[in-house]
């Protein structure tokens, strides 16, 4: 059974990135379509797959994390507009019934993702 999963580390306190709001959407051409909002748990995991079994098909998808808010949250100083603020990480799914876990490794300044396990 498929499934798609994330998580936050904070890298400039080498935590996890508690509390940051997440954003799920379906991509279809130029057509954003909203799935599901949850926030990251005190380990900065969600605490269910964000979409799983018949949920998870073929196709392209939006992770929108708000980082920024986060930081601002923790009383990080960052100077306004924020240099990153929400991140939009879009991505593909090619085999619905693998699992597909899309972490968030971000500070103020710069972020990175890769797919894991």
């Amino acid at each position: 059974m498929g499934k798609l999963t994330t998580h936050v580390l904070d890298t400039a306190h080498g935590r996890p990135g508690a509390g940051i709001k997440v954003e799920l959407f379906a991509l279809s051409g130029e057509t954003r379509r909203a799935l599901k909002t949850t926030l990251t748990n005190d380990d900065g995991r969600c605490d269910s797959p964000l979409l799983e079994g018949d949920a998870l098909v073929t196709g392209e998808y939006e992770l929108v994390f708000h980082a920024g808010d986060y930081f601002a949250a923790i009383g990080v100083k960052v100077p306004e507009p924020r240099f990153v603020d929400r991140v939009a990480l879009r991505f593909g799914v090619a085999d619905s019934g693998s699992h597909y876990h899309v972490p968030l490794l971000v500070s103020p300044w710069a972020y990175s993702t890769y797919r894991g396990s």
